[in-house]
């Protein structure tokens, strides 16, 4: 860890699928700007905070649903729990930037460090075994012919999975 990062990716959190690899770095450069809003201590870090998070929002949708769609796809086994997982998380994400925008009770740094704590739990036990999943498939050829990939658009990104 840096003096202006909170979290820096590790190998280690890989979980062998590039696709989903890429998306947790970016989940994880998210955290890594929003530690930065906090620490900033300026007036201008509060609307830098709520922009930061406002796309770590909509990014952390895009990166459930990615990992959803392949759940669905590849009939993951534990599809249903995983993404009883999202859904919790999502919620108390909601219910804390409710709280910011309300100026209610909110500590940015305790939720900064919420959004760490979680992002690396969640990779290194539920991402861990859904990548798992996936490559024991691999190996089996139970993946031929499946795509996993996201295409560049001229109105932005699709994921690809046949």
């Amino acid at each position: 860890m840096t003096d202006d990062n909170i979290v820096v990716w590790h190998n280690s959190y890989s979980i062998g699928i590039p696709l989903i690899d890429e998306q947790h770095k970016e989940l994880i450069r998210l955290t890594n700007q929003l530690f930065a809003s906090c620490v900033a201590g300026r007036e201008s870090s509060k609307a830098s905070f709520m922009e930061t998070i406002r796309g770590a929002v909509d990014y952390i949708g895009y990166h459930f649903s990615t990992e959803e769609k392949v759940m669905e796809r590849v009939n993951y086994p534990d599809y249903l729990s995983h993404k009883k997982e999202h859904t919790k998380f999502v919620k108390e994400v909601l219910i804390e930037v409710d709280d910011f925008k309300s100026g209610r009770s909110f500590v940015p740094n305790a939720f900064v460090h919420f959004l760490k704590n979680w992002v690396l739990a969640h990779i290194a036990v539920c991402d861990k075994k859904l990548g798992e999943y996936l490559i024991n498939l691999k190996k089996s050829g139970s993946l031929q012919g499946i795509t996993l990939r996201v295409k560049q658009e001229a109105n932005g990104q699709r994921l690809v999975i046949r």
